[in-house]
């Protein structure tokens, strides 16, 4: 009986010592994490919208991001909001005490300027409000004409949704065949009208886009220095004629 007793509190023993073992290497962690792993520094890359103080305080959002640890967890293993102007973002620790944030933004396809304040409002390739500022940011083409609402930062472009779908599609295939225009102005509904320096492009409604678009590649370095209109509003592939009105 009394051998019996000895192995039980022997046995209780060493399953308390294991219990405080694992206390103190928890406790240990803890200080570790608590102590070590602390934010001094952050590295920025791939940022030319933005700059590094936006990105920093865009990600260390909340009160915890003092701690890298829970940062780096928070951003690869958790579900977090996403950042309005960014569209990836790859987090990682050169030391305990500096994150390197690797940024992708979301380019910007065009602005509108927001009457009363004459701040511009500018969009994404989804249609998002992604800034509003005083700043110019040059190679985005503003765009006139539109009946807009009241402009919401990170909200849609408040347009009809039709209007909208054209919008980003004209605007990111200029951007892909690296024809931006200095503004696009929508004199008539569905019917844009490019303005390239003195030559204006009446470009017709998005029907034949691409082909329309392709004519432009090549016409438009021919009418450098010129002045006029550009009518590809009436071309099909059956009417293939296109005209170049030039100023007197």
């Amino acid at each position: 009986m009394n051998e019996e007793k000895r192995r039980k509190i022997a046995r209780w023993k060493r399953i308390l010592l294991t219990i405080l073992c694992i206390w103190l290497l928890l406790l240990v962690a803890g200080v570790i994490v608590i102590k070590v792993f602390t934010v001094e520094d952050v590295i920025v890359e791939g940022n030319e919208l933005y700059d590094e103080k936006q990105i920093e305080e865009a990600v260390l959002n909340d009160e915890y991001s003092w701690n890298s640890l829970y940062v780096i967890i928070k951003y690869k293993f958790t579900e977090t909001d996403r950042i309005p102007f960014v569209d990836a973002m790859d987090i990682s620790l050169r030391n305990p005490h500096t994150l390197h944030i690797r940024v992708y933004e979301k380019g910007h396809l065009g602005y509108v300027k927001i009457a009363g304040t004459g701040e511009n409002a500018y969009f994404d390739k989804d249609g998002i409000v992604t800034e509003i500022s005083d700043r110019f940011i040059d190679g985005i083409p503003q765009i006139k004409g539109l009946d807009l609402k009241e402009i919401v930062l990170y909200d849609n472009l408040p347009i009809e949704e039709e209007r909208l779908r054209e919008l980003l599609t004209l605007t990111q295939t200029l951007k892909r065949k690296d024809l931006v225009p200095d503004n696009i102005s929508y004199a008539t509904k569905h019917s844009p009208v490019l303005y390239y320096d003195d030559v204006r492009v009446q470009l017709g409604g998005i029907e034949n886009l691409t082909q329309k678009v392709d004519r432009m590649v090549k016409i438009l370095p021919t009418l450098e220095n010129m002045a006029g209109t550009l009518h590809l509003e009436n071309w099909t592939e059956e009417n293939t004629n296109i005209v170049f009105e030039k100023e007197q």
